[in-house]
């Protein structure tokens, strides 16, 4: 599958030109030419990597890449400035930036220092936890938990779709539909049972509530086995 990148630059014609080339080396891109667009579809949506213009209009890109890991965006950032001077380069880094490329710059360059991300994010990459259709349970090492039938589908149906979030609509239809007896305010009560479960176990994600959006599985997904 091929790597997915956003880039984000507020100049059309700078983006449509990277996205070009990225695709000519195997590249599926995204592009965003505000700060604003850029960090929501970080934080919904799941990317390999990102470029990033130091200079967004009236937003700067340091501020975007700050927003973005606080908010727990674990992709790798290379940064893209015509300045080239010691201070902008430490901010950006600083900031959360895994790299900074200062303009112009060789193509092949920016392919080679996307090669490099990509293997530091591979070997560094923690191991999922095993969602186990056989017995519901969730294992990762030494821990384990055991789900009833209605919370293994549920941890399930957000695993499937980790990274985006689900309104309470679209769980109860897809899980609860059928019962004439249950309402919405279901989703939520089985939503604390597992939070609750959760508690105090490091299973490499979380069960994010995302205001006027639902629920999201932020994290590394489990893989269902």
């Amino acid at each position: 599958m091929a790597a997915r990148l956003l880039i984000i630059d507020d100049d059309p014609g700078i983006t449509a030109a990277l996205a070009r080339g990225l695709a000519m080396h195997g590249y599926e891109t995204a592009a965003e030419n505000r700060a604003d667009r850029g960090l929501q579809r970080l934080t919904s949506e799941a990317f390999d990597g990102v470029i990033c213009d130091v200079m967004l209009g009236a937003d700067t890109g340091v501020e975007l890449v700050r927003a973005a890991r606080a908010a727990g965006v674990g992709a790798p950032i290379i940064m893209l400035s015509a300045l080239s001077d010691v201070d902008h380069r430490a901010a950006g880094l600083e900031a959360g930036a895994d790299d900074y490329i200062v303009k112009p710059f060789d193509f092949d360059e920016l392919i080679a220092r996307l090669k490099v991300q990509e293997k530091r994010a591979h070997d560094s990459r923690p191991t999922p936890a095993i969602l186990s259709v056989a017995d519901r349970s969730l294992r990762l090492s030494d821990m384990a938990i055991t789900l009833t039938e209605r919370e293994f589908h549920l941890l399930q149906t957000l695993a499937e779709n980790a990274g985006t979030p689900l309104s309470r609509g679209k769980i109860f239809d897809t899980l609860w539909a059928g019962e004439g007896s249950s309402t919405e305010n279901v989703v939520d009560v089985y939503i604390g049972y597992l939070r609750r479960k959760l508690a105090g176990r490091d299973f490499g994600f979380e069960i994010r509530t995302q205001r006027n959006r639902g629920f999201c599985l932020d994290g590394l997904a489990p893989r269902i086995e």
